[in-house]
């Protein structure tokens, strides 16, 4: 039996990240859970034909999970032999983002415990928001620095890690060096 995969698909919006996972999770061969970590809000219009979207692009045999918050206790619930695509980490971390710092390093701890613990292989997307300017306001730099923490810890522990961007898909993981040891596990970051 193959050890179980962790997979890590980075980019920015609009990039087709989600898309690239659902190829990857599609070519698996296993039965896919999906994750949806959206908080559905009947009064946005926007924000429900993004998830429409998605919605419309799903296999009708997948299955379908809504996990705003406890995504931990899901990922441990996993059967061995799934393919379980999470989409998005940016969006689980957003309907977080009241926790104050010491509550988010223990939510980030069982996250990763969850992580290490399930039986399947996990697809991750993610947000990649640090490539503009620092924001202006408190709540922006949390979400920002707190995306970019979680990023980089499960890029540390992902193979492969993909960049999707400008169109093309980039393993960076056969393309790159991961960061020494020292510096990958750096609990803070500028």
């Amino acid at each position: 039996m193959a050890a179980k995969q962790i997979i890590l698909v980075t980019g920015p919006a609009r990039s087709g990240k989600s898309e690239w996972a659902e190829t990857l999770a599609i070519n698996s061969g296993k039965s896919v859970i999906y994750i949806a970590t959206a908080q559905i809000d009947p009064n946005d219009g926007e924000w429900q034909a993004r998830i429409a979207q998605h919605q419309q692009r799903r296999p009708n045999n997948w299955i379908v999970q809504h996990v705003p918050i406890d995504l931990a206790a899901s990922l441990e619930q996993l059967p061995a032999n799934s393919c379980c695509l999470v989409d998005s980490l940016g969006t689980w971390l957003a309907n977080l983002l009241d926790l104050d710092d010491h509550i988010w390093q223990q939510t980030e701890q069982e996250f990763f415990a969850s992580v290490a613990a399930t039986p399947g292989d996990v697809i991750f997307v993610a947000e990649e928001v640090g490539w503009g300017v620092v924001p202006a306001y408190p709540l922006g730099r949390s979400f920002r620095d707190r995306l970019g923490m979680l990023v980089r810890r499960l890029g540390a522990i992902a193979n492969p890690v993909y960049l999707v961007t400008g169109g093309y898909v980039l393993n960076l993981t056969a393309l790159g060096s991961p960061l020494p040891a020292e510096i990958r596990s750096a609990s803070d970051i500028l």
